[in-house]
């Protein structure tokens, strides 16, 4: 059996106000032409398929036109695809019915059954090999929320209930599969150990609560097909547990590295290969600074002149980091006039002002950061600590998880 592992596509996303529609589109395009080369058996989409719980229409017109497209090249090929925390559960769930008829599943959310046990069932999917026989079951497990695992049958403690639901999956998996069947886990979550990319990743973590452990895929599981962290990783350096990592860069954070979908082989219950297909990146970021204004300026003279005939959709996103002693009220207008007639595209401009630090006499810098850098845990902290003069303690930071929850879930309603 052949898998194709990707997640955190990330449709609709926007760059400090700049859409990234012909960036997804190119990538999907490709897409299309590895499936169609390569003829993997199954294709899994590990969450964040969308930016936001509301995706604009192009995004969601991108996503039904690529599963249209991949099941008319190849009518054998199975989807799985999962709802990340950037994702609406019950949005992603909709065209399910539908969807089927594409050979594609969409699993948003767990449910309960009357007597109170999971609903495994509908989290259990068959993936057959070429032949069309069942080679492996995908045990699909969307981000999990706090209201969908704790409560009456499983207490209030969040890891703990994640714990439960994935002893009850695995453990139904193991008695529905025939010998020789391998068991293939999709899951969006940030396991314990995993590399986090600055700027781009919406935290999981509540209150001060750790990340999962790579424990709750015991050895039954043949691979773990991971979203959430956007850097292609393995979990505690194990081949089998894999984060392969978003399509495109989400952020200035993440260009340097190569992006990547994951080439998976099984042969019966055995692991035999995981082989990354790096992705051809459409447009660059590029990042200048941080240096003096001077130097930003000399730097920004050296760049290339616009080509009249070459595609502006291919020009690189630019960020400056201007480093400053003193403020500059035309700091951008500086710029902008330093970038008249260069191929990039300015989308954000960020100053560091010096000054005299308090610690051992050493200088010390003060950057300025913007609202869309921070977290909502970390605004919060940071507005408790400006209006009561002393950081939040835990109990009031989980308060708060749980309210900012709440407020995520009644935003997901299409």
């Amino acid at each position: 059996m052949r898998l194709f592992h990707t997640s955190d596509w990330h449709l609709g996303q926007n760059l400090h106000g700049q859409e990234r529609d012909f960036e997804h589109a190119c990538f999907l395009t490709w897409l299309l032409t590895q499936l169609a080369e390569q003829q993997p058996d199954a294709l899994l989409i590990a969450g964040d398929i969308f930016d936001t719980v509301n995706p604009p229409v192009k995004a969601q017109e991108r996503l039904y036109d690529f599963i249209v497209s991949a099941h008319e090249q190849q009518p054998a090929l199975t989807i799985v695809m999962i709802a990340g925390n950037h994702d609406s559960g019950s949005r992603i769930e909709l065209p399910a019915p539908l969807m089927r008829r594409l050979r594609t599943h969409a699993l948003g959310r767990v449910l309960w059954l009357d007597d109170g046990q999971l609903d495994a069932e509908r989290l259990l999917i068959p993936l057959p090999d070429a032949s069309g026989e069942t080679a492996a079951w995908c045990l699909a497990l969307p981000f999990l929320r706090p209201a969908e695992v704790t409560g009456a049958q499983l207490g209030d403690n969040y890891l703990r209930g994640i714990g439960q639901v994935h002893e009850w999956l695995i453990a139904a998996a193991n008695a529905k599969r025939q010998p020789g069947q391998a068991l293939i886990a999709i899951s969006h979550a940030h396991m314990a150990g995993g590399s986090v990319s600055e700027d781009s990743e919406r935290s999981l973590i509540i209150g001060n609560a750790e990340a999962l452990p790579a424990s709750l895929f015991g050895p039954s599981i043949s691979y773990v097909a991971l979203g959430h962290l956007h850097k292609p990783q393995r979990v505690n350096s194990e081949e089998r547990i894999r984060y392969c990592g978003s399509p495109i860069p989400l952020s200035f954070s993440e260009i340097g590295y190569q992006h990547q979908i994951l080439d998976v082989v099984l042969e019966g219950e055995n692991l035999i290969s995981v082989e990354p297909r790096l992705i051809p990146r459409a447009v660059n970021l590029q990042r200048i600074g941080p240096a003096p204004l001077a130097e930003i300026l000399s730097q920004l003279a050296e760049l290339p002149d616009t080509d009249l005939l070459a595609d502006t959709q291919r020009q690189p996103w630019l960020e400056v980091r201007v480093k400053l002693d003193e403020p500059q009220p035309d700091l951008r207008q500086q710029i902008e006039t330093g970038l008249q007639g260069k191929a990039v595209r300015l989308v954000r401009i960020a100053a560091e002002y010096a000054g005299s630090g308090s610690r051992s006499g050493d200088e010390a810098a003060t950057q300025l950061i913007e609202l869309d850098q921070l977290t909502p845990q970390e605004l919060f902290s940071r507005a408790w600590q400006d209006s009561y003069g002393s950081e939040a303690d835990e109990q009031t930071l989980k308060d708060f998880a749980v309210l900012l929850q709440e407020v995520q879930l009644q935003g997901e309603q299409p």
